[in-house]
């Protein structure tokens, strides 16, 4: 099942040809109970989402953020199953920003073993096949992508739009990074499996949905996704509602 990346890549570039055309198309913005936004774009790539996954693995359960926003989820799953967040970066989607990415990632026994990311705008899909991870563009053939060393003096992080000058000054002192670029969604774990940044230390929530596809290919291209601690980061949070805890990922 760890080869199953380029299959995953293809219903993420489905998806996203769906969901482009509604991007700055001045699509109504609702939210959920956690206030978050939520657009029509998130429940029409699920939909094709789930549809697909369900014909190419009908036996391998899935938990999908607007599924779950409005079901709930699971009080139990199995050691393999999907996780899928339609449209990773809503917000930056509903901003008119490109960062945003559709993402599926499968689990085994807690760990993220493949997966698959898709960013719409630029049409760029990251993927894992096997133990290396591939990065393809429409009409081009897929390449392998690798992490690279930590660039002494122009470490490169990876923040959120959101984040104050002063917690982005921490977080530098904590990590030794020297430059940073402000950045939605699971495309910064690509940024940094391709070598083109080197850190994202995420001291705030997410959901496992968020950082499985992208975990997977990072790993996949020689770099980790930890606690801040340096320890394993788990998947299949029952207890937790699947939710996150703090995490630091790097290249290699």
């Amino acid at each position: 099942m760890n080869d199953i990346g380029a299959e995953l890549a293809d219903i993420c570039e489905a998806a996203a040809a769906l969901i482009l055309p509604l991007w700055r198309s001045g699509l109504t913005v609702t939210h959920k109970a956690d206030q978050s936004p939520v657009t029509e774009a998130d429940q029409r790539g699920e939909a094709l989402i789930l549809k697909a996954l369900a014909e190419r693995f009908p036996d391998i359960p899935v938990i999908s953020e607007e599924d779950a926003s409005e079901f709930g989820t699971p009080d139990a799953i199995g050691p393999r199953f999907f996780l899928v967040d339609p449209l990773d970066g809503t917000k930056a989607f509903v901003r008119g920003d490109p960062h945003f990415t559709v993402n599926i990632g499968l689990i085994e026994h807690g760990r993220p073993v493949a997966g698959a990311v898709t960013s719409p705008p630029s049409g760029e899909s990251w993927y894992t096949a096997g133990d290396q991870a591939l990065k393809r563009l429409k009409g081009v053939a897929a390449k392998p992508v690798r992490a690279r060393p930590w660039p002494k003096g122009a470490a490169l992080a990876l923040i959120s739009h959101t984040m104050k000058p002063e917690t982005a000054d921490k977080l530098a002192a904590e990590y030794g990074f020297d430059l940073r670029e402000p950045m939605d969604s699971s495309i910064k774990l690509c940024r940094i499996a391709e070598g083109a940044a080197d850190i994202y230390p995420r001291h705030g929530p997410t959901m496992e949905w968020d950082t499985a596809a992208g975990h997977a290919v990072l790993e996949a291209a020689g770099g980790q996704l930890t606690t801040p601690e340096g320890g394993p980061f788990a998947y299949g949070k029952v207890r937790d509602g699947f939710k996150n805890g703090w995490f630091v990922a790097r290249g290699a």
